[in-house]
C-alpha cells in the first residue's frame, strides 16, 4: 500500500469480538502477513512478525491471543505483548514493539491506512 492509501480488510462483524483475524497483503516479494484484534468496536492491526524470532504469531491460523483473550501471544516462544499497543511485557523480546498499522472501522468495516 502506498502512504495515504486505504484498504478495506473485512467487516467487523467477521472478528468475533475478542478475537483476531489474519490477513495475507500483496503477492510474492510484496507479501505481507498481518493480523487484526477486535475489542469491541476498536481494533488493533499489526503485522504478523514476532520482533525476536521474525516468525509469525499465530502458530494456528487466526489464534493470536493467550487463553484468557487478555494479551497477544507468540506462539513460537510465548513472549506476551499488549493489545491496545503492541509492547512486549513478558518473554524474549521484553522490551520490544509489533509493527503497528494505521487501522479503524469505518461505517461497520475495518479499513486499514484509516486513522479513528
Amino acid at each position: 500500500m502506498a502512504p495515504g492509501e486505504t484498504r478495506i480488510l473485512c467487516k467487523l462483524a467477521a472478528i468475533p469480538d475478542g478475537e483476531g483475524l489474519g490477513f495475507t497483503l500483496g503477492e510474492g516479494e510484496a507479501q505481507r502477513l498481518i493480523f487484526v484484534i477486535r475489542q469491541g468496536e476498536r481494533v488493533y492491526a499489526y503485522v504478523n512478525s514476532c520482533p525476536h524470532a521474525g516468525t509469525p504469531l499465530d502458530w494456528t491460523p487466526n489464534r493470536f491471543l493467550t487463553y484468557d483473550k487478555r494479551h497477544i501471544l507468540c506462539a513460537t516462544h510465548g513472549a506476551r505483548f499488549r493489545i491496545y499497543d503492541g509492547y512486549c511485557f513478558a518473554g524474549p523480546c521484553q522490551g520490544d514493539r509489533l509493527t503497528a498499522l494505521p487501522v479503524a472501522v469505518v461505517d461497520g468495516e475495518v479499513v486499514l491506512g484509516a486513522v479513528a
